[in-house]
């Protein structure tokens, strides 16, 4: 068709020349998207066309709206004569067209055919530079019309912003308009919000509603302006100029060491895929308190440098292996939001309730938070990892955090006897190796810990209520057993904690009992009732109390006398054997041969387990 048009027009004389249309839906709903899938490249000629209904609409705006309006509406309204005895649609559609535009060429009008439909040949990223719509990556305040929004779903989870463009092809899209949306892990949920430039491309694009990207089948929804804002907008100025720069193809790194700097960066990307202004198009995500989260973006000149970076994708810098993607500048601004507006320690409503150990009160940061210990560290290792500032911790101060599992969760809370000697650990040791691994030192308060001790998980994305915040902390089955005290070594008491973390409602209306930490040649009086991840406190610093000896001789001869204790598990899997039970218990590193039984019972299966009598597992 181009070819036989170019001949034509040869024949006349040559000179540019315009398409005009019945409409735009033959040009962006047709001929570009299939091209696109098809990969075919266009002539320039198909990127701009004059719409004849538009052109009519002006030249006669009392008539109905232009999407309504049809070439037979358009010829009956100007009293044109059609050719009735024409057999072929398209023929007679074209002679009415070309009837309709010359008698509206006979109207002297300046606007008339002077203005053309534009079709965008490529997506243009970055912050939007039209002077008449707001910079949505400036600032979280702006307004965008509801009527240019749409939500995709479904879509492949490697697809990028100039994917999602292709599957709008011929359709303009705002630049910038592509918004990735991010899960709460900070990956790509298969959803985006694309802004077109206005409400008639918009209605456009929810025609493509379940048509097919690839294999996958993309729906496309309404959506309002405030979404978009909320995933695409920032407040940053340091990300507004990261962003600035024109046609740049951005790249997310994951994974980066706490330790990398810019100059480790560029060295690991190497000098056949520089960075656009060296350091400076680095933008490194931070937490709010500075630390490092392993992420970071790079801007690179073009395509061809971001393939050459892209191959290095999961290459090593250090001992890390380095995960490579491509971004956007939306992604840049969810990142960035994401650690900005979220605080380490989110603020919890319920009230503290009261702990085993001396906890004094406030907000004060008068502890260390340590992370990334070695899953084998003791409470010697973290006293020798301190050094000198051991001598700074209070009586009672070591505090290990397990996870769900009652395993070491790599975590340590460490209280100081001042805010001042607390920043002054962070600041010495923060960092330092244990057992080839760098420990992280953070100051946090007394609250904070408190809080992750009675059950709370910490995490990047904040920290989850405690057991406490539940209706129910134990099953109702282990009833039974909330008034019986337990007898426990001395060397495994900090892997259990007491049940004074529990609320007044789920305790007997006995006297709250007391946690004592005797030497090593008594034993430790406690009264289990629940399962709390976090051990009350290291039993080997100094200062602990001796169990009283009325509390010794309250507990039941029966218990004082056992060789060892009954440990049920319920819930077991009906394919697991003696290894996979015996997994479960390998942190205490005993032989097999020391437990005394191992018996199946019941359906679903439960086991009851004779523990060793150098332990007791709650």
């Amino acid at each position: 068709f181009s070819q036989l048009v170019n001949g034509d027009v040869a024949l006349l004389g040559g000179g540019p020349y315009m398409l005009c249309t019945d409409g735009q839906q033959l040009l962006r709903q047709v001929l570009h998207p299939e091209a696109s899938r098809k990969n075919l490249v266009l002539p320039d000629t198909f990127f701009s066309f004059y719409d004849l209904r538009r052109e009519f609409h002006m030249q006669h705006p009392s008539t109905c709206p232009a999407r309504d309006l049809t070439v037979a509406t358009m010829a009956q309204d100007l009293g044109l004569e059609t050719d009735a005895t024409e057999d072929d649609f398209g023929v007679w559609e074209v002679k009415t067209m070309v009837a309709v535009i010359l008698d509206l060429l006979k109207e002297s009008s300046s606007q008339l055919f002077s203005k053309p439909e534009v079709i965008k040949q490529k997506y243009e990223t970055g912050p939007c530079s039209d002077s008449t719509v707001p910079c949505l990556y400036s600032s979280k305040a702006d307004v965008v019309d509801s009527e240019t929004v749409v939500r995709a779903r479904g879509l492949p989870w490697q697809s990028s912003d100039q994917d999602v463009a292709r599957f709008f092809k011929g359709l303009n899209v705002a630049r910038g308009g592509v918004a990735l949306c991010l899960n709460a892990q900070g990956r790509r949920n298969g959803e985006a919000l694309i802004r077109f430039v206005d409400s008639e491309q918009r209605d456009l694009a929810l025609q493509r509603h379940k048509h097919h990207m690839g294999v996958r089948y993309i729906e496309v929804y309404k959506a309002t302006g405030e979404e978009f804002v909320k995933i695409a907008g920032g407040t940053s100025l340091e990300v507004a100029r990261f962003l600035s720069r024109e046609d740049q193809v951005i790249l997310r790194l994951r994974g980066l060491p706490f330790s990398a700097g810019p100059m480790d960066v560029l060295g690991f990307l190497g000098p056949e895929c520089p960075v656009t202004g060296g350091a400076e198009g680095l933008l490194f995500v931070r937490h709010p308190d500075g630390r490092p989260t392993g992420d970071a973006f790079a801007l690179f000149a073009c395509e061809e440098l971001a393939q050459a970076a892209l191959r290095r994708h999961k290459g090593m810098l250090g001992k890390r292996y380095i995960e490579l993607f491509r971004s956007t500048a939306a992604e840049v601004q969810q990142v960035l939001n994401r650690y900005a507006s979220g605080p380490l320690l989110p603020t919890l409503t319920a009230p503290l309730l009261p702990i085993p150990f001396p906890l004094a009160p406030g907000t004060g940061r008068d502890c260390v938070r340590l992370r990334g210990l070695p899953y084998t560290a003791t409470i010697e290792d973290i006293l020798s990892f301190l050094g000198e500032a051991a001598a700074d911790i209070r009586p009672h101060g070591v505090h290990m955090v397990l996870n769900q599992q009652g395993r070491p969760s790599g975590d340590a809370f460490i209280q100081m006897t001042s805010a001042e000697r607390a920043l002054a650990t962070a600041q010495r040791c923060h960092k330092k190796v244990m057992k080839e691994r760098y420990v992280e030192v953070v100051p946090c308060s007394t609250e904070e810990m408190s809080r992750v001790l009675m059950g709370g998980t910490l995490g990047r994305s904040g920290m989850s209520p405690p057991p406490c915040k539940l209706p129910c902390l134990s099953p109702p089955t282990y009833a039974t057993f909330q008034a019986t005290p337990t007898l426990i070594p001395t060397e495994t008491a900090a892997l259990y904690p007491s049940s004074a973390l529990l609320p007044a409602a789920r305790v007997p209306a006995a006297p709250t009992p007391v946690a004592y930490y005797p030497g090593p040649a008594t034993q430790l009086y406690l009264n289990y009732t629940a399962y709390y991840p976090s051990p009350p406190v290291s039993p080997t610093t100094v200062g602990y109390l001796t169990t009283p000896t009325a509390a010794l001789a309250s507990a039941p001869t029966s218990v004082l006398s056992q060789p060892g204790a009954l440990v049920r598990m319920q819930g077991v899997p009906y394919t697991a054997g003696m290894k996979d039970l015996l997994s479960v218990f390998q942190a205490y590193q005993l032989p097999a041969d020391d437990y005394t039984s191992l018996m199946p019972v019941g359906d679903p299966p439960r086991t009851v387990l004779q523990a060793p009598k150098e332990w007791v597992c709650l």
